[in-house]
């Protein structure tokens, strides 16, 4: 079973995110012949996730109904 992929990770920039092994930066175990790959919060911003269907196995944080804009 894959992990799941987190949203907001507090150090993207030391990990790769390339494949399920999540390597540190210094460590690429996957053996591709590329660097690191990018989270995509690194590329596209912290709000990602929302404009998207990735097809990730997240854990997606759940919204309060009452904090609908009228």
């Amino acid at each position: 079973m894959a992990k799941k992929f987190p949203l907001h990770p507090k150090r993207p920039e030391r990990i790769c995110w390339g494949c399920d092994k999540y390597c540190s930066a210094d460590a690429l175990m996957c053996g591709n012949g590329a660097g690191r790959t990018l989270h995509p919060a690194e590329m596209l911003g912290d709000d990602w996730y929302e404009h998207g269907d990735w097809g990730l196995d997240v854990d997606t944080p759940v919204k309060d109904p009452s904090d609908t804009a009228e």
